[in-house]
């Protein structure tokens, strides 16, 4: 791993990798979590070059140690707009993906309303946060306006939008959805569930790198 910009970690791919995955964090947990660690390592292992960062929230907790909600939707955007136009000069790829874990995931999509460069090439979620907490409408909005094929990971039991609650909405054509066995949000199966974490990690890395090569 090598660090950047003070807000990246870059994991690079052990063979030449002309692919760039561009990966956002979850509301609660920064880029050095151990999901996304171990998400972006499995990754680079499998033969894609990726990058990690931080939004600005989380840039800040880092400082002064003080927990603090996510920026508002607009900022987070314009962050993710600036850290794929930092990727794109510094890394030069010949084809980015984009991938988020929950809220990363959402803000990425949200990003894809807009036309961007054409080396962008699609979106992967990891567990996509389409039940707000406390609410029972799902929020569709975004990946219905989107213009980019978007995979989404999705544990069965996720509080977010489980596997009974994603029967009843309906996807737009351009998204995909793919089931994580017994898993929660991060994936994490019962101790009772016949797949470990570390499956489910093996798995969903798999099955994006099978994903990406589909789109490039």
């Amino acid at each position: 791993m090598s660090c950047y910009p003070d807000n990246w970690c870059v994991d690079k791919s052990r063979v030449s990798s002309n692919t760039l995955v561009l990966f956002a964090h979850g509301a609660g947990a920064d880029m050095q979590h151990a999901f996304m660690t171990t998400i972006a390592q499995g990754m680079a292992v499998g033969g894609v070059d990726v990058v990690r960062f931080n939004f600005p929230y989380m840039q800040q907790r880092q400082l002064d140690g003080t927990r603090r909600p996510p920026n508002r939707a607009p900022e987070l955007l314009a962050d993710f707009q600036q850290q794929l136009q930092l990727a794109i000069e510094l890394l030069q790829p010949a084809h980015i993906i984009l991938m988020g874990k929950s809220m990363g995931g959402r803000i990425a999509t949200m990003l894809a309303a807009d036309n961007l460069p054409e080396i962008v090439r699609g979106i992967i979620c990891l567990g996509y946060p389409f039940l707000p907490k406390g609410k029972t409408a799902p929020r569709l909005a975004a990946l219905q306006a989107c213009r980019l094929p978007v995979m989404i990971y999705q544990g069965e039991r996720d509080s977010f939008g489980d596997r009974r609650q994603l029967q009843q909405w309906s996807l737009p054509a351009s998204v995909q959805l793919q089931w994580v066995s017994d898993g929660d949000h991060s994936f994490q199966p019962r101790k009772s569930a016949s797949v470990t974490l570390e499956e489910n990690f093996t798995s969903v890395i798999s099955r994006s790198l099978s994903y990406i090569r589909s789109l490039v």
